[in-house]
C-alpha cells in the first residue's frame, strides 16, 4: 500500500471494495457523482470541511485551497522516499496566509495544501487536472501527493493529503481558502480504451460533427475562419494587466485582458514566442453519458506549441440529452521558443474517451448552471460578454 498521512484518517483499511453506487454496470472506468459521493460516505475522499454538493461534477470532483500557501523557489516532486512537506522546508522562501485572500504573482511557484485528503482502496486511483477557468487564465496548476513520482497522478491505495502546485503565467489571481482551481476523476481497476471502440462510439452517437479522424484517440482540429458576424478567430492575452479574483464571475471587461485576433481568412495564424492564445476548435464534440474525456498532449514534433492545460471533459458535454447540440473545446495554446503557423483545420489536439462504471445521475450542463455547455469561443467565467 502506498505510505500514508496516518494522522488524518479514522480507522480504513480500505480492504473491502465496495459498489461504487446503484446501477453500476461495469467493474472497472472511471466513477460517475454517485460513486464519488459513495466515495466519501465511505471515507475514502477525507475533507477538513464538509465537502459540498457543488464541488461534486458528473465525473469529477472540484477540489479547494487551504489556509496556507508557500512560495518556492522551484517545482518539484517529492519522490518515493519523502513527503511533500519535508521538501517544502527545504524549498520554501516564505509562507502566505490565504485567510484574508492572497495574491499570486505571476512567474512564481506557490505550493497550497488542499482541504481534501485520500483514503483509496487498492483498486482505485485518481487523476487531476486544472479546472477550465482555470486553464483559460494561463494558470498552470499539478496536483501533488506524498511520496508521489509523477504530477497529478493518485497511485490506488493511497492514504494522505493533497497538495497544488500553482504558477500563473499571464495574470496575478487573487484566492482564498475554499478557491476551486483544480479537479480530480476517480477510476476503478484498469479500464483500456481503444480506437476500435471510440470508432463504434462515433457510429452509435457522433463524437464530432461530421468525419472523425480517430488514431491514438479523435483528433481535433483549429478552426481559423473567422466569424461572420465579428471576424474573430480568438484573443492573446495581454501582458501587465490587472489583478484576476478567482472567484468573480462576470467581472473583468474583456479589453482589459485580452487583444482580440482578427485574420483574413485562409491566412494562418501566427503564434509568437511565449504569448497565450485562447482558440477553439473547429469541430464540435459530443460526450455521451457512458463516457468521459480528456485531451492528450499532441506529438510536440509537428508544432512548437501546448494546447489545452485543461484536459477534462465530463458526460454530457456537447451532448443533445443534455443541453448540448455539440460544444467547441477551448483550446489554450502557447508557443514555444520559436513563431509557429497554425492553418485552420490543423490537428493540434486530440481526445481520448474513457468509459464510466455506469452513467451519472446527471450530466454536465443539466441542473448544474455549468459555464460552457454549447460555447463557441469563450473566454472563462471571469469576464463579462464582449
Amino acid at each position: 500500500m502506498t505510505k500514508a498521512a496516518d494522522d488524518l484518517f479514522p480507522d480504513h483499511d480500505g480492504a473491502e471494495l465496495r459498489r461504487a453506487g446503484p446501477g453500476q454496470v461495469h467493474a472497472t472506468g472511471i466513477l460517475p457523482a454517485h460513486g464519488i459521493q459513495t466515495l466519501i460516505r465511505e471515507q475514502e475522499i477525507w475533507a477538513s470541511r464538509e465537502i459540498e454538493r457543488e464541488q461534486i461534477q458528473p465525473a469529477s470532483l472540484d477540489l479547494r485551497l487551504g489556509n496556507q500557501a508557500y512560495r518556492l523557489r522551484a517545482s518539484f516532486l517529492p519522490g518515493p522516499d519523502k513527503g511533500v512537506m519535508a521538501r517544502v522546508e527545504e524549498l520554501a522562501l516564505h509562507k502566505i496566509d490565504l485567510t484574508d485572500g492572497a495574491v499570486l504573482e505571476t512567474g512564481c511557484v506557490y505550493l497550497v495544501p488542499l482541504v481534501e485528503a485520500l483514503a483509496l482502496s487498492e483498486r482505485t486511483s485518481a487523476a487531476a487536472n486544472p479546472k477550465s477557468s482555470t486553464g483559460r487564465l494561463d494558470v498552470f496548476t499539478r496536483v501533488i501527493t506524498d511520496f508521489g513520482t509523477e504530477f497529478d497522478q493518485v497511485a490506488p491505495g493511497y492514504k494522505g493529503h493533497l497538495y497544488l502546485e500553482i504558477s500563473p503565467r499571464t495574470f496575478p489571481i487573487l484566492v482564498r481558502p475554499g478557491s476551486r482551481l483544480a479537479q480530480i476523476r476517480f477510476r476503478r481497476g484498469s479500464p483500456t480504451h481503444s480506437d476500435a471502440e471510440l470508432k463504434r462510439l462515433h457510429e452509435e452517437v457522433g463524437l464530432v460533427d461530421g468525419a472523425a479522424d480517430i488514431d491514438g484517440g479523435l483528433g481535433l482540429t483549429v478552426n481559423l475562419q473567422p466569424d461572420k458576424e465579428t471576424g474573430l478567430v480568438g484573443y492573446r492575452a495581454k501582458r501587465h494587466a490587472g489583478l484576476i479574483d478567482i472567484d468573480r464571475r462576470d467581472g473583468y471587461d474583456v479589453l482589459d485582458f485580452w487583444d482580440p485576433l482578427h485574420i483574413r481568412a485562409g491566412s494562418g495564424l501566427i503564434l509568437d514566442p511565449d504569448e497565450f492564445y485562447i482558440l477553439a476548435s473547429r469541430e464540435a464534440v459530443h460526450v455521451p453519458a457512458s463516457h468521459a474525456a480528456e485531451m492528450v498532449p499532441y506529438n510536440p514534433l509537428v508544432g512548437e506549441f501546448r494546447v489545452h492545460y485543461a484536459g477534462f471533459f465530463d458526460p454530457g458535454f456537447g451532448a443533445k440529452e443534455a443541453g448540448g447540440l455539440g460544444s467547441r473545446a477551448v483550446l489554450e495554446v502557447r508557443s514555444h521558443d520559436v513563431p509557429f503557423i497554425l492553418e485552420h483545420g490543423q490537428i493540434i489536439g486530440r481526445l481520448v474517451y474513457e468509459r464510466l462504471t455506469d452513467r451519472p445521475t446527471v450530466l454536465y450542463g443539466q441542473e448544474l448552471g455549468s459555464n460552457y455547455q454549447r460555447q463557441g469561443l469563450k473566454l472563462s467565467k471571469h469576464f463579462k460578454p464582449l
